[in-house]
């Protein structure tokens, strides 16, 4: 199993590598490497240099999409839980690259919004141009899948009737800590902590449109990118964070993503 990360090095310098020695968890040690690569993550690349230890690099978002693509309700104990029907076909919606942050990066909670909530979820990365594609060229056409956390202001979407507000906040989609590259097995464990208590423990398999079917899907409404992410839904259990919160999202065989929840200081108030 090949893991893609994306670093910045104690010389500030960006670069992609492979991650080698972790637990069986997916999770880092003291031995885990970083190893740098250079050429075309979607093409050729090549080893280039030493490996070094991952504590000497920090992780950023693994991928820098064009465009983020959410699926709503694709669980049917979230949609239960949300009041929602179980949709006849997937409901997309999009969510802005400004909201992408990387693993251990701070979620800022908007000023005016009463409950923003956690959603763990399967995120896959685009690996090639995907138009009008079966679903069996879209498995093919996947880079790799990682964590995601497509965090949401859930009155700021009640009270819209729309997603673009309660979803798009600068921080609102944590993705991380590194790509599994292929597509994702049917199978795939999905937990959220926070503060070290479960709040969801799900698997993919209970998604009502699978990896294949949403990207096709997808890809008849508009050109998929090599890079572009795609949320694949959340289980059941969502729930509010609140300013000091850390927030973990658990997927099976790939890792932990972990951020921390901060206020956010109301940019037009500190201009005056």
């Amino acid at each position: 199993m090949q893991r893609l990360a994306r670093a910045i090095d104690k010389d500030g310098r960006y670069t992609y590598g492979w991650v080698t020695g972790l637990s069986a968890e997916a999770e880092a040690l003291p031995t885990s490497r970083f190893q740098p690569i250079v050429g075309d993550i979607f093409g050729e690349h090549r080893a280039q240099g030493e490996p070094q230890p991952l504590s000497a690099v920090r992780l950023l978002a693994p991928i820098m999409p064009s465009k983020i693509i959410g699926i709503g309700s694709n669980y049917r104990d979230h949609a239960a839980e949300m009041g929602k029907p179980v949709p006849p076909v997937p409901k997309v919606f999009l969510k802005p690259p400004t909201a992408l942050v990387g693993p251990n990066d701070p979620i800022p909670l908007p000023p005016g919004t009463e409950r923003v909530d956690h959603e763990a979820e399967l995120a896959v990365v685009v690996g090639r141009t995907l138009y009008c594609a079966s679903p069996e060229e879209c498995l093919a056409g996947v880079l790799g899948y990682t964590c995601g956390n497509d965090v949401t202001a859930r009155d700021f979407q009640r009270a819209d009737g729309v997603f673009a507000r309660g979803k798009g906040f600068d921080g609102f989609c944590p993705i991380g800590p590194w790509l599994v590259l292929g597509p994702p097995p049917a199978r795939l464990g999905v937990r959220a902590e926070v503060n070290g208590q479960v709040r969801q423990d799900g698997n993919t398999d209970q998604m009502v449109f699978d990896t294949a079917a949403l990207l096709s899907f997808v890809s008849h409404i508009m050109t998929l990118l090599p890079g572009d992410l795609l949320l694949t839904g959340t289980p059941a259990g969502v729930g509010p964070l609140v300013e000091g919160d850390v927030v973990e999202v658990i997927l099976e065989g790939v890792g932990r993503l972990s951020n921390p929840v901060i206020a956010r200081a109301d940019r037009a108030a500190a201009r005056r």
